[in-house]
């Protein structure tokens, strides 16, 4: 049976704002000295429209913030104002992290990643808020109060694990505290946030302790991914999304909606799933999984920054493999995996939200209008291990005879799937440039003409299991 659903190029609409390129993550904050993931960087805000950039570590010892020297502490901003430097350069801001804590202030030894990040809290928060307020009061007089209050301050990363502090709300709340206060100290009008927690927790809490104690909130933070809370330890990627549901990160923003009130609400950090290693970032899987999920967060939320844009990531270490299931949506060689091509339809839709009808247990379908064209965008997609099959998708135009022409661009097992090819090739660890050319070369999207009948009405598109397609429907 045909998967069903009808729509109007001339119906109502809801505003579509490109919520999903507010803000990209990358993985650590001395990346951004490096060539290649400024190359990659500037790709994401050329070809994808991605306005901020997400990282940790701005202030760790390896970007050399703060040091200790002979019992004087040091302040070194230089780093970072080379990477700010190179942001602003190429038309991208940056979403400011807050962490870690430079050993020079740190209470302990507690680290995380391989590049031994001290996460412990400050021995001295009065120390610490000198810090901030140095920092900040340096970037307002190096680039502008207009634009620095065009930034985000978010107060350090996922406080509710342990893996980075003691995972407990009051050190995080005192922390929060100060750093609010030393930023506002600075010039009010700046934006600062939190509670940058993993699994959308604290949100209620951390607004209740904001209002109890006056103290000042621009945005909601937080993160989450489809395996949250699913599965138990040691059980792998596939197992734990088989036991999460098909549209759990919708239900989950919604909730944060409803707690933020009248707050912005910024998702930090979202990805296919939490796992660094995980082949299904690689596949059409996490295309299909991308559009869906962005699109069910249409209403919901200000900014939706995926967790990342590159594999130039060394969290545990700094791999070779260049389809080694990383988060990225580049490879380290610059090859777009289907979900840098998901983010590229998204990047062309249009601003206005027309109403679908119909529903199906896989495939999902939404008609985006634009100025010269609108789009059909659909995906088939299902969790792993449950049940999806090849479809036959029927969509009825109300409206058909306003279409000149249709073309359709395609993410699926045989379309805009370089991995596919490099497994064909034999999987090399080390690809040729010329290999690397002919990766590219598979990677991309092609549009070819769809057949258009303006007299039936029904558009008729084959989607294979986990996959995208885009038809684009010229006025």
């Amino acid at each position: 049976m045909a998967a069903s659903f009808s729509g109007s190029l001339a119906g109502p609409s809801t505003p579509l704002p490109h919520f999903w390129e507010h803000t990209v993550g990358s993985g650590h904050a001395t990346l951004g000295l490096r060539a290649d993931w400024q190359a990659q960087l500037k790709r994401a805000h050329d070809e994808l429209g991605m306005a901020h950039v997400r990282f940790h570590g701005i202030l760790s010892d390896d970007m050399g913030t703060l040091i200790c020297q002979n019992g004087q502490l040091l302040y070194s901003f230089a780093n970072a104002d080379s990477i700010f430097d190179y942001l602003l350069s190429i038309g991208m801001k940056p979403f400011v992290e807050l962490s870690f804590m430079p050993a020079a202030l740190a209470s302990g030894d507690q680290t995380v990643f391989h590049y031994r990040a001290n996460v412990s809290k400050p021995r001295d928060l009065a120390q610490w808020s000198v810090l901030i307020r140095e920092l900040v009061k340096h970037w307002v007089d190096r680039y502008g109060r207009d634009e620095v209050r065009q930034w985000f301050f978010e107060v350090w990363n996922e406080p509710n694990l342990t893996s980075f502090g003691s995972g407990l709300p009051d050190d995080y709340f005192e922390l929060y505290r100060y750093t609010a206060e030393a930023i506002k100290g600075v010039d009010t009008e700046l934006k600062i946030g939190g509670p940058a927690t993993a699994a959308n927790a604290w949100v209620d809490e951390f607004i209740a302790f904001c209002h109890a104690n006056a103290l000042p909130v621009d945005f909601i933070s937080t993160h989450h991914y489809p395996t949250d809370a699913f599965g138990q330890p040691g059980d792998d990627t596939e197992t734990q999304l088989a036991k999460s549901s098909r549209s759990i990160l919708r239900e989950q923003t919604r909730a944060v909606r409803k707690q933020a009130g009248d707050l912005p609400v910024y998702y930090t950090e979202w990805c296919t799933s939490s796992n660094p290693r995980d082949p299904l970032h690689d596949d059409p899987y996490a295309a299909a999984f991308i559009v869906k999920t962005v699109l069910e967060a249409n209403g919901l939320v200000q900014g939706y920054s995926y967790w990342t844009f590159s594999d130039i990531f060394e969290e545990n270490y700094f791999p070779s493999v260049p389809f080694h299931g990383g988060f990225g949506l580049l490879n380290i060689h610059g090859i777009a995996k289907p979900a840098w091509r998901a983010f590229e339809l998204l990047h062309g839709l249009g601003g206005e939200m027309l109403l679908v009808e119909g529903t199906h247990e896989t495939v999902d379908a939404w008609l985006v209008r634009g100025e010269k064209s609108s789009t059909i965008m659909l995906t088939n997609f299902a969790l792993p291990r449950h049940p999806i099959a090849t479809e036959l998708v029927q969509f009825s135009l109300k409206d058909a005879r306003q279409v000149a022409a249709a073309t359709i661009q395609r993410i699926d097992l045989e379309h805009a799937n370089a991995k596919r090819l490099w497994e064909q090739m034999g999987k090399p660890e080390y690809p040729s440039p010329a290999m690397v050319a002919e990766l590219n070369e598979a990677s991309r999207l092609r549009e070819e003409t769809q057949p258009f009948d303006a007299d039936s009405r029904v558009h008729e598109v084959t989607m294979p299991p986990q996959s995208v397609a885009a038809v684009r429907l010229f006025h």
